[in-house]
């Protein structure tokens, strides 16, 4: 059955998942969600990119929707909550690191299994060995990637998140390190998988919703006027802890179960600008 709200939505800050969510199987922003989002600006309505993406990787999306000169457009998440970037002070204002001893010992795990890891800075992808997979990330996010002279090294310095990728045609990799690397780190990190390939570990009690919320406080915008939109398990959080939690239409059923509400269309379909401009604006 169709989750929909019986009447106008009081918001504040929207909060926006980029692939598959506010982004068309093109990986491209429609008209008409840039249209409605900058209408939403226009009212007062922060506007917040949040996505597993490093913040160089969404600042062109941030200006396609050409709301970034704006008081209500300022801000992005990035790294799946790990880091929240003020695009006017073009400087972090929140950014939380895995431990380094998480970070040895998830490498270690990942290099027994066959794989590599990867770790991030705010525009570069850095790793020690590069495999096709990693390479794959690197063309998705449309970032630098660059070869650490000494990856251990870089390792003790703590990161905000660590993605171990693996061949798209053997997730089964990735979902018993998956299984092994919550046993052994509990609450230590956070560990998920953001695609089926893709393995993250991030810092504990970190994620989307902890970083809308956070940034909301720092706004002074109350929790009971934020609003979220995803569609995969990285945005869970978020999902559930803003006050009004969507779900794309083609969205995985378990996002749809935790979402207040469904939208009518898909990412393809600008589902997005369509259930703010009906419910929202």
């Amino acid at each position: 059955m169709q989750k929909l709200p019986n009447n106008k939505l009081d918001v504040k800050l929207i909060a926006l998942d980029l692939d598959d969510t506010l982004l068309n199987n093109d990986a491209q922003i429609s008209d008409k969600n840039v249209e409605i989002l900058q209408k939403c600006a226009e009212k007062g309505i922060y506007v917040v990119l949040c996505s597993g993406r490093l913040e160089a990787g969404i600042v062109p999306f941030v200006r396609r929707l050409q709301i970034a000169g704006k008081e209500t457009g300022r801000y992005v998440i990035a790294i799946n909550g790990c880091s929240v970037f003020d695009t006017h002070e073009r400087k972090q204002i929140l950014c939380n690191k895995v431990s380094s001893e998480i970070l040895l010992r998830a490498d270690e795990i990942a290099v027994k299994a066959g794989l590599q890891s990867q770790i991030y800075s705010t525009d570069t992808i850095y790793y020690g060995t590069l495999t096709p997979w990693i390479q794959m990330d690197i063309d998705l996010c449309k970032v630098n990637g660059k070869k650490a002279d000494n990856y251990k090294e870089l390792l003790q310095k703590g990161s905000p998140k660590m993605l171990v990728p693996c061949n798209p045609r053997t997730p089964e990799v990735v979902q018993d390190l998956l299984k092994k690397m919550k046993d052994e780190f509990g609450d230590k990190a956070v560990v998920f998988t953001s695609k089926p390939f893709f393995l993250e570990i991030l810092p504990p009690d970190c994620g989307k919703g902890e970083a809308v919320l956070w940034l909301a406080k720092h706004i002074g915008i109350a929790p009971e006027r934020t609003m979220a939109f995803g569609d995969g398990m990285n945005d869970e959080s978020m999902i559930r802890q803003c006050a009004y939690g969507v779900a794309m239409k083609n969205a995985c059923d378990y996002i749809k179960e935790a979402a207040d509400f469904v939208t009518e269309k898909t990412n393809d379909e600008s589902g997005v600008g369509l259930f703010i401009e009906k419910f929202v604006l």
